[in-house]
Parts: C-alpha cells; sequence; structure tokens
C-alpha cells in the first residue's frame, strides 16, 4: 500500500518553521508497512492544495495532510477539502461542545472565530481531537483515503497513534516494511561500496540497500517493503552476517550504535583504562567517552593543551618536534599519546593507574601554514607489556573541519582505525 503524504502553510515554504511533522507520519505509516511515495508541501493556496490531493490519490491510497485547520482566514484546509468533494459545511456538536469545554478551562472567550472550529465538511468521518480545537478529518473516494491532521505537532502525533493508525489497520490489509541498519567506520562511502560491491549485487531482488553517510560513519540499511515479516527478517539477518565476515574490522553494530559504544564496551570488559589529550578539539573526543554511562570505569584524565607551550609543559612534547613537524602534526600527536600516558604512568595526574593495561589518544587540527587544512591526527600510545601485534603508535587522518568534528562519533579512521582495532588485539 502506497502513501503520499501532504504539509500544507506558507510558513513551510519560506523556511520560517522546520517541518516535523512528515517525519512523524512517515514513521507511523511505515510501522505499518506502509510505503510512503512521496512527501510534498504546499502554500496556503485553495487551488495548489487541491491539486496536491488530486495527484496524489492518482498514485496512493492514503494521502495525509497536515496543517490549515485553525480558525483564522488564512486556514483554508477545511472549506478547500469540502469543495473538492462536493459537501458542504456542518456543525459537529460534539466539537462544539469540546472546544467551549477547552477555551472556558484556559479563560478564553468562545467567540465567532472559535465556533467555527465545528464546521466540518458533510462528507468526512470527524477524528476526535482532544488535545486540541481543530478536529481531524477522514475522507473516503473510490477506496482511498484522505486524511486530515492539524498542523500543530503533538496534537497531530496524538491523532496519528489514536485516531488515524487504528482505523487504517481496520479498514485496509496491510503488509510489513522490513528495515534493519548496520553502522560500519574506517570506510568511506566510495571505498565501502567498493569493498561490499559483489555482496551487493548478490542480494535478493526485493531488498534495497541504502549508504547512508554521516561524520564518522556509513550506516547501511537494507529495506524489505510489503512482505512477510518473519521471512524477510530472517533474510535480512543472514545477509548482514556475510557482510560482518567481509568487513569484519569495520563494523560497529546495528541502528543507532556508535564507535564510543562499542569502544566503552571493549574498554571495560579488557579492563583498560583511557586517557585523552587534544588540542583544537578542544576537549570534545574525552567528551565523547564521559558522555557515555559507566565512563569512569577506564577514563582517568583528559588534558587540553592547546599552545605549543602547553604541550611542552604538560605533556613533555619535545621542542624540537614542534619546530620541525609543527604543532599539528603526527609526530606531535604521538608524542602528546605518549606524554600523558608517561604521566599517568608516574602518577602525576591521577594519583592511580587503573586496569591491567594503559592506552592514551591524542587529536589535533591541522591549523595553516603548508600543512593541509582540516585534517585530523590521531596519535595512539599503547601498553608496553609484550603480547601486542600493534606498534606503540599509529596514526590516522580525517578530511574534517572543527565543526564537523564536534559531531564525530568515531575514532578510528580509513587506514588503521586506529582505536578500535588496537583494543582488539588487546587481550583479556
Amino acid at each position: 500500500m502506497k502513501a503520499t503524504i501532504i504539509t500544507i502553510g506558507d510558513e513551510i515554504l519560506i523556511g520560517q518553521i522546520t517541518d516535523t511533522n512528515s517525519v512523524s507520519i512517515a514513521r507511523h505509516l511505515n510501522a505499518a508497512g506502509i510505503v510512503v511515495l512521496a512527501k510534498n508541501s504546499v502554500g496556503d493556496d485553495a487551488a495548489r492544495i487541491t491539486e496536491a490531493v488530486e495527484r496524489a490519490l492518482r498514485d496512493s491510497e492514503v494521502v495525509v495532510l497536515t496543517g490549515g485547520l485553525g480558525p483564522t482566514k488564512d486556514d483554508i484546509t477545511k472549506k478547500t477539502l469540502a469543495a473538492l468533494f462536493g459537501c458542504g459545511m456542518v456543525r459537529d456538536e460534539a466539537v462544539a461542545a469540546h472546544v467551549e469545554r477547552m477555551l472556558a478551562a484556559r479563560g478564553i472567550e468562545y467567540n465567532e472565530l472559535n465556533r467555527a472550529q465545528a464546521l466540518v465538511p458533510a462528507a468526512c468521518t470527524v477524528l476526535f481531537n482532544a488535545h486540541g480545537t481543530a478536529p481531524g478529518m477522514w475522507f473516503e473516494r473510490d477506496g482511498r483515503a484522505v486524511i486530515s491532521l492539524p498542523g500543530v505537532p503533538f496534537e497531530m502525533e496524538h491523532l496519528m497513534q489514536d485516531e488515524v493508525m487504528p482505523r487504517l489497520r481496520r479498514r485496509f490489509s496491510l503488509r510489513q516494511i522490513v528495515h534493519r541498519t548496520l553502522v560500519t567506520s574506517g570506510l568511506a562511502e566510495s571505498m565501502l561500496a567498493e569493498r561490499i560491491a559483489a555482496w551487493e549485487e548478490a542480494l535478493p531482488s526485493y531488498l534495497r540497500l541504502a549508504y547512508l553517510p554521516n561524520p564518522g560513519a556509513v550506516r547501511l540499511r537494507l529495506s524489505a517493503y510489503e512482505v512477510e515479516g518473519g521471512a524477510a527478517e530472517r533474510e535480512i539477518e543472514r545477509q548482514f552476517e556475510a557482510l560482518r565476515r567481509l568487513i569484519p574490522r569495520y563494523v560497529v553494530g546495528y541502528e543507532t550504535a556508535s564507535v564510543q559504544e562499542l569502544v566503552h564496551r571493549m574498554l571495560t570488559e579488557r579492563g583498560a583504562t583511557l586517557a585523552t589529550a587534544e588540542s583544537c578539539t578542544g576537549g570534545t573526543l574525552a567528551a565523547k567517552f564521559t558522555a557515555q554511562a559507566g565512563a569512569s570505569a577506564y577514563f582517568l584524565a583528559g588534558a587540553v593543551a592547546y599552545s605549543n607551550e602547553a604541550k611542552r609543559s604538560m605533556l613533555d612534547v619535545p621542542a624540537a618536534t614542534l619546530e620541525r613537524w609543527g604543532a599539528v602534526s603526527e609526530q606531535t600527536a604521538r608524542a602528546m599519546a605518549e606524554g600523558i600516558r608517561r604521566r599517568l604512568d608516574r602518577r602525576e595526574l591521577t594519583g592511580s593507574n587503573h586496569g591491567q593495561h594503559r592506552a592514551a589518544v591524542a587529536g589535533s587540527l591541522f591549523g595553516g601554514g603548508d600543512v593541509q587544512r582540516n585534517a585530523q591526527d590521531i596519535g595512539q600510545d599503547g601498553p608496553p607489556e609484550p603480547g601486542f601485534a600493534a606498534p606503540a603508535a599509529e596514526h590516522g587522518a580525517w578530511n574534517v573541519d572543527p565543526q564537523t568534528f564536534r559531531h564525530l562519533k568515531a575514532v578510528p579512521d580509513g587506514k588503521g582505525h586506529a582505536f578500535q582495532n588496537r583494543l582488539q588485539e588487546i587481550g583479556p
């Protein structure tokens, strides 16, 4: 079954407000197995609204509109739909009584504009709005449904949950839509697509793959539309298991999983401890870890050494390194990581050293000169105990700007995925 969503209001088209209603409506419809073909926004214009609804009815069994149901003259959706369905307006006494009670409770005069809220097209079924004065409306034509809802988001949400979705399930025979999302990190979208091309080509025809890039991660969503849910879910799981075997070191998890959550779990399970040393990132890297509940089990300290003097005095970065390679370089990032770990080992920052293993991560942003701007250096200094396959420090780079970095959810990079892989090499 197909649906179209239409949002109404000049304020949407001029960018005065953000349309969140269509997002919520799409989620409700999708969860019920209804495929959303299109989302359209139109202004407060009767001809445009009529054209949008007529066009939607040609392609969809369900059309959901929001907006334009208020009491003022620019709210024209009710009258437009009445004309479209060839009917007049009638007074709904239940709506009138509800509006009067709501206004009285708020100390608002029950005037002519508010009385007009009880006028509805004669051809519609009224959807009772317990949370506002504008009722929803349900129309039908040739076995297709047109549903009009108020534009106030929380009123629309309650009507979708309490009225619209139950009616759709009773009215139509709905099949399922199944989505499952695998989160990857460490490969850019184009590199990932090249790596998994054969797997993608072999997918069953009813499964659709979508690439959803985010800063620091690429999500892969498999979808099956209008299917028998159980069989599709099993096939999607089978396909993702095959993908995990194909790119094991790049898989973070499913749905909303993030790299910091994965690293949090790995550090906790291994009894490892962590410290960070940062420059231009200003503590953002540390904040990503400490935002996780239970981070106190492994996170020891974070240092923000912004100036060269701070790098020398706080982290023992050699002056020669700064002079030769610059403040923002792989060599300086490594020295920062080594410096904070040495200080922790000497108990200069925390007074204790928790856990069997210790790791330090240092990050800084290229700032100018002849060095490429807006790249990210991560230097990592790991534990000195024997039995580790990784070198003492690894380097990775992102081409991101400082603002983007503040939203990064990934520590690994496209070359060495240093931090995640290093932890995987640490034994229990």
